[in-house]
């Protein structure tokens, strides 16, 4: 491993300083995800002081989202000291501050398509959870063929009117503002008559239903527009169109890149996932048999293969290359080892995890959740098609 520069060990100090000094115990915990996971927005309830305070003293530094500039709520750091940052996180064991679509997906969009006046309205109450947003993609015939998406968008003047229904839309009801890919051109080839918009949860004719899954529960939602009315700018002159009307795909297609990212680190078994062999020994009062020792052994190699093949594409994203169509591989291979490795946690506990709710817990219904890995995002049979065609080069 290369050592680091006196620069870099330097901000390692001072940060290790000021989590001891900022970082709760109670924020201690590696948490996974869907445990405990701070999601912020206008009715966001903490589940405790100690919540409120580490999102606060985090927010108050940039470090919800480190490498933003600083105008806009981050901290400004360079990709290596993120790096730095994520592992001192990792080293105490500490829960991320604030997680959301704002920061995963939105933000990157913004930053990069958004208008400067865009940028300083909506990144920096992103960056503070204030608001919370969702994702407007999906419609019922308009799923891996995104760009079918048939939501009618009409300019009415000084604002726009929105009629249809979009699905999936994860945390719908607890979201206050959707970014959403709308029809705003009926005649033209459908890549090309497609608007980015930004849409006010609250506006008249916004309404969501939940949607339960196999697994008994579920952040999916149906999310209907009738005749909501959207003004072409807000109070204070902010456009709610991203980039240009009518040309919304490339707005589309760049997000999705960095959420499929996203999705490839679930392969990963971050976010305070214990190692996949300490749990089949607990499993099993350490009498791992051969073949679970061999398979639990090749998923943590696996998985530490696509966690540094993430950080060598963050890089290249970071020098400016992009991650691009690559984004579908990394989204296939993390989706199918996140499957594989839930599937070797059942195998661990034999017919006993099968049961709902017992001694193995979340376990069956997480292992049912990991069934949607390979549709959410572009389905696998997509993203091997963009792969063979895009990435490999292969003839049609």
């Amino acid at each position: 491993m290369a050592q680091e520069t006196e620069e870099l060990a330097g901000f390692r100090a001072e940060l290790r300083d000021w989590l001891e000094e900022n970082c709760p115990a109670e924020m201690r915990d590696g948490s996974s995800p869907e445990d405990h996971t701070c999601w912020g927005g206008r009715n966001w309830v903490f589940e405790s002081d100690a919540q409120k305070a580490w999102l606060n003293r985090c927010a108050a530094q940039g470090y919800t989202v480190p490498t933003w500039p600083r105008e806009y709520g981050g901290a400004g750091l360079s990709r290596a000291e993120e790096k730095v940052f994520l592992s001192e996180l990792a080293r105490i064991d500490a829960r991320l501050p604030l997680q959301s679509f704002g920061i995963w997906m939105l933000g990157p969009a913004l930053l990069h398509f958004g208008t400067p006046e865009q940028k300083a309205h909506y990144l920096p109450p992103i960056a503070r959870g204030e608001v919370r947003w969702c994702q407007g993609y999906s419609e019922p015939g308009a799923g891996s063929d995104l760009a079918s998406v048939q939501t009618k968008c009409e300019d009415k003047g000084d604002h726009y009117l929105i009629n249809g229904q979009k699905i999936w839309t994860s945390y719908a009801d607890k979201a206050d503002m959707i970014f959403a890919l709308v029809r705003s051109d009926r005649e033209a080839k459908k890549h090309l008559g497609i608007t980015f918009l930004l849409i006010d949860m609250r506006n008249e004719g916004v309404s969501t239903r939940p949607i339960k899954l196999i697994s008994g529960v579920s952040p999916f939602c149906e999310t209907f527009f009738d005749n909501v009315v959207v003004p072409k700018v807000n109070d204070e002159g902010i456009s709610a169109v991203v980039g240009t009307v009518n040309r919304g795909w490339d707005v589309a297609k760049y997000l999705l890149t960095h959420e499929r990212s996203m999705i490839s680190a679930m392969g990963t078994g971050l976010g305070g996932a214990r190692p996949l062999g300490a749990v089949l020994k607990d499993d099993l009062d350490g009498d791992l048999d051969t073949s679970l020792r061999a398979a639990a052994m090749k998923a943590e190699i696996d998985s530490l293969a696509i966690g540094l093949t993430l950080e060598r594409y963050k890089d290249m994203a970071n020098s400016g290359q992009g991650v691009g169509d690559a984004s579908a591989m990394l989204k296939y291979v993390g989706t199918e080892l996140n499957k594989d490795r839930h599937e070797l946690m059942m195998s661990a506990g034999g017919s006993d995890a099968l049961e709902w709710g017992g001694a193995f817990g979340d376990r069956p219904a997480d292992w049912l959740r990991t069934k949607a890995n390979s549709i959410e995002g572009g389905t696998t049979e997509v993203m091997l098609g963009i792969v063979s065609r895009r990435v490999l080069g292969l003839p049609g």
